[in-house]
């Protein structure tokens, strides 16, 4: 973005009262991260009040600030806009950045595989194209504002993850965003204790085609049953699906697995081989939603082919982590619900990589009134014959443990509150050069602490 400060005024609808009319080449909403050039966006919570750092960012180079109208003290002679709202007011310039734009909007929304998928479709499209992504969890009220307002003119695609907590925030994010291309990951259980059931979920997440342009495409799970059911409703949008099941439109033949990643053929739309440096079947099928992107915007097979075998994920999504003792860790700590825990299990399960299996698991958080059964219910996942142990963190785990122990030995399962020094020690006794080890948990677990001894 670039624009003046009066230019800025004009899509708040305010006047600028200030004379001076400085050029505007960013936004920022904390000093520590600020860029010289940036409008700065003083917030009041009930903790921080962002005016009182309005100096600092001068001092560290900002443009100009908003100021809160009911705000006291305003200070003088520096280029201010005086507002009502300041996450309004972020919005409302957002909303008219994003209708001046000629950027092809990608919206990429679900419960499990937002940011792989992000990921994945920014890459396939880089080589090619001026591609933005959202970057780290930027992907609410505040992210996606702050995302579109950092485009550059010339973006050709802008990749936005769209994330929520309660009903209508997709609905927002989608309206605002006005993708042409929209992309439903999966259902699973994550914020259940605030929607509610996987229809109340399926529900919050299909909102996401509410900024859908007139001749834009769906993508979605095709093998979740209460996203077919909400497609069918929609008969007039455009949709393509994406899974395991033959009604797919593409889908997953046949994959396999090495230390480098996974090899996968797809049916349908496309009748190709890929690779893709990633591990897991999850991955590949999150890989069909930009294969699809990809031909619908005239990729070829060969050029999506070349850019997918470069593809990097952001960290801790399957990520592969090489011990010293030559262990294999699969970091998949950033997040967990049972669908995505499910599925990492299965693929180590049936990995050929190595053959000494370990599971270290975390508790799942946001789960709601049925966590414990959430929990339990993972050990139907977890066979005896496949996995030669089991390591598991944090209080809720305690309820896998209770119906994993007449399964395991007392030697090759342990459950651990809180100290990663215990799990750690466990491991050291047990992993060697014939281990694969799968680390996952919710966000607040931080069960990436156990890899870190390990590493190379």
């Amino acid at each position: 973005m670039k624009k003046r400060l009066n230019e800025l005024a004009e899509w708040l609808k305010i006047e600028a009262l200030s004379e001076l009319n400085p050029l505007i080449t960013g936004v920022s909403i904390n000093t520590r991260t600020l860029q010289p050039g940036d409008i700065f966006i003083p917030f009041r919570g009930e903790n921080v009040n962002g005016h009182y750092f309005v100096q600092d960012a001068f001092d560290k180079g900002a443009a100009a600030s908003l100021w809160l109208k009911d705000e006291p003290n305003p200070p003088k002679d520096v280029p201010l806009l005086f507002v009502e709202n300041g996450e309004k007011a972020l919005q409302q310039m957002a909303a008219a950045y994003r209708a001046e734009l000629k950027t092809i909007f990608i919206g990429i929304t679900g419960s499990n595989g937002k940011t792989s998928t992000k990921d994945l479709v920014a890459g396939m499209l880089s080589p090619y194209f001026n591609v933005k992504k959202t970057e780290g969890n930027f992907n609410n009220e505040l992210g996606m504002p702050l995302t579109i307002l950092s485009l550059e003119e010339d973006t050709e695609f802008a990749v936005l993850e769209m994330g929520m907590s309660s009903f209508g925030e997709i609905e927002f994010l989608s309206n605002l965003a006005k993708p042409s291309f929209a992309v439903i990951t999966n259902i699973g259980e994550a914020h259940m204790q605030d929607l509610g059931s996987r229809e109340g979920i399926a529900k919050a997440k299909f909102e996401i085609i509410s900024g859908l342009n007139e001749n834009g495409q769906l993508f979605y799970d095709g093998d979740e049953p209460l996203l077919r059911s909400f497609v069918e409703r929609v008969p007039s949008i455009n949709t393509k699906s994406f899974g395991v099941g033959e009604q797919n439109d593409l889908r997953i033949a046949e994959v396999t697995f090495t230390k480098q990643g996974s090899t996968f053929c797809v049916e349908g739309e496309l009748k190709e081989e890929m690779s893709i440096p990633i591990l897991g079947e999850h991955q590949v099928k999150n890989t069909l939603a930009a294969l699809l992107i990809g031909k619908a915007v005239g990729l070829t097979a060969e050029q999506i082919r070349e850019s997918l075998k470069y593809i990097v994920l952001t960290e801790m999504r399957m990520q592969v982590v090489e011990a010293e003792n030559g262990a294999i860790f699969i970091n998949d700590a950033y997040n967990a619900a049972p669908t995505s825990m499910r599925a990492a299990i299965s693929f180590v399960e049936k990995s050929t990589i190595k053959s000494n299996k370990w599971l270290v698991l975390g508790d799942m958080l946001e789960l709601g009134e049925n966590e414990k059964q959430y929990h339990e219910e993972i050990s139907s996942s977890i066979s005896n014959a496949a996995f030669a142990g089991v390591c598991l963190f944090g209080p809720r785990m305690k309820w896998l443990h209770d119906q994993l122990a007449g399964k395991f030995n007392q030697d090759s399962i342990i459950w651990v509150e809180n100290n990663y020094e215990e799990l750690i020690l466990f491991l050291e006794k047990h992993i060697d050069k014939h281990s694969i080890v799968l680390v996952k948990g919710s966000r607040g677990m931080k069960l990436e602490k156990v890899i870190e001894p390990f590493r190379k």
